[in-house]
C-alpha cells in the first residue's frame, strides 16, 4: 500500500472548500439560523488559512450536539475531518527530508512513504513495515514474516506478487518449509543461474 502522496496545495484547497461547503449546506437543511455561528470564510489561496477555517468550522459544528449527532451532518463532518487530516499530513510531508519518490508503475510515481503489510486470508493484518517511498517491496518480506510469527501466526504459505520471489526470500521460505505462491521474479526466471538452481 502506498500512502501519503504529495498534493498540489491548490487542489487541496479546492477539496477542502468543496467539503466544507457540503457540510454547511447539510447543516442549513436542519438549522438555517446556524449561519450566524459559522466562522468567517477564508478568502485567500493560502492552504494554512483554509485548514484553519475548516478546523474552526469542524469544532463549532461538533460542539453543537443537536446538529453533530444527525447522521447526515455527522457523515459530512467526518468527511471534512478526514480531508483536513490528509491535507495536513501531505503538507507536512512535502517538507519532510526523509520522504522519497517511489513508483507504483513505470509511469506512475508518488512522493512519501510506503506501508508494507502482511495479512491472513481473513484480511487480519499481522505485520506492518513503513519505509520511504523508493524502497523495494521484496526486501521487506523477512521482517514481515518475522513480525507475523512473533505475533503468533503459524505461517505455512506466503502469497504475493513477483516482487517477493527474490533469491533470499525463496531460500528463507524454503529453510522454514514455507511455500511461496507468487509469479517468479524475472531476474530469477530469466537471469544467469546454474543448472542445478
Amino acid at each position: 500500500t502506498h500512502t501519503l502522496s504529495r498534493s498540489n496545495p491548490f487542489s487541496a484547497i479546492d477539496v477542502l472548500r468543496e467539503r466544507s461547503k457540503l457540510l454547511r449546506k447539510t447543516v442549513y437543511l436542519f438549522d438555517d439560523q446556524f449561519k450566524e455561528h459559522m466562522p468567517k470564510k477564508n478568502d485567500t489561496n493560502v492552504l494554512e488559512k483554509e485548514l484553519a477555517y475548516c478546523k474552526e468550522l469542524e469544532q463549532r459544528i461538533e460542539k453543537e450536539e443537536s446538529l453533530s449527532s444527525i447522521p447526515a451532518v455527522k457523515e459530512k463532518l467526518n468527511l471534512l475531518k478526514e480531508t483536513i487530516e490528509d491535507t495536513q499530513g501531505n503538507f507536512i510531508l512535502s517538507k519532510d527530508t526523509d520522504a522519497k519518490t517511489g513508483h507504483k508503475s513505470a509511469d506512475s510515481s508518488f512522493f512519501g512513504y510506503k506501508t508494507h503489510l502482511a495479512m491472513t486470508e481473513e484480511r487480519i493484518i499481522t505485520a506492518a513495515v513503513v519505509t520511504s517511498g523508493e524502497k523495494g517491496d521484496g526486501p521487506q518480506l523477512p521482517k514481515l514474516l518475522e513480525i507475523s510469527q512473533k505475533n503468533g501466526i503459524d505461517v505455512n504459505t506466503i502469497i504475493g506478487d513477483g516482487a517477493y520471489t527474490g533469491t533470499e526470500n525463496i531460500k528463507q521460505a524454503s529453510d522454514q518449509n514455507i511455500k511461496v505462491v507468487a509469479k517468479l521474479n524475472i531476474t530469477i526466471a530469466q537471469g544467469a543461474r546454474k543448472e542445478e538452481d
